[in-house]
């Protein structure tokens, strides 16, 4: 910024501007702006960039190796999936297997059930048809002896004489028909 001097006149003077902009000393400025930029480039060079150098270095490095780690990740993944997957196969056949022999095994036991109650049944059924037919026959000796005994106290009451071979005949002569 320029200095500005006024006096009792109002003259205003102005004095020097810019220092930067003073063609006088232009070399100096020249020569200081050089010694920085090498300065600079030294340090950056020398010390930072090889830094920088070595991170980013580093960095490659780790990113490499954690994609060849996901890849034999994923690898092992695929593997694991395909044991899982044939485990669980094996294992669906295994179970299967188990089913059909406990199917084949309560099968066997439900046949031998059903042949031991059909035995029962049928020695049941057999015993039920002869104690019916024994109960059918003494039914059938009782009505006769019922009827006969009926007939005879009828005629009896009807003031008639039968005598017991009459009324047999006349009874067996009725059952049958």
């Amino acid at each position: 910024m320029a200095t500005e001097t006024t006096h009792a006149e109002g003259v205003v003077e102005a004095g020097p501007g810019m220092p930067q902009l003073d063609f006088s000393t232009w070399g100096n400025q020249i020569f200081w702006l050089v010694i920085a930029l090498i300065a600079t480039y030294l340090i950056l060079s020398r010390v930072a960039l090889p830094r920088i150098g070595a991170v980013l270095a580093e960095r490659s490095g780790t990113i490499t190796n954690d994609i060849a780690a996901a890849e034999d990740l994923k690898v092992k993944a695929a593997e694991a999936e395909k044991a899982y997957d044939k485990a669980l196969a094996d294992a669906r056949t295994e179970a299967q297997k188990i089913v059909a022999e406990a199917k084949a095994e309560i099968q066997k036991d439900l046949n031998a059930a059903i042949a031991k109650a059909d035995d029962e049944i049928a020695a049941k059924s057999a015993d039920s048809e002869k104690a019916i037919t024994e109960i059918r026959a003494s039914a059938m000796e009782n009505v006769e002896k019922v009827a006969k005994d009926t007939a005879k106290e009828i005629v009896a009451a009807l003031g008639g004489k039968a005598d017991a071979k009459t009324v047999n005949a006349a009874v067996a002569n009725r059952m049958k028909g």
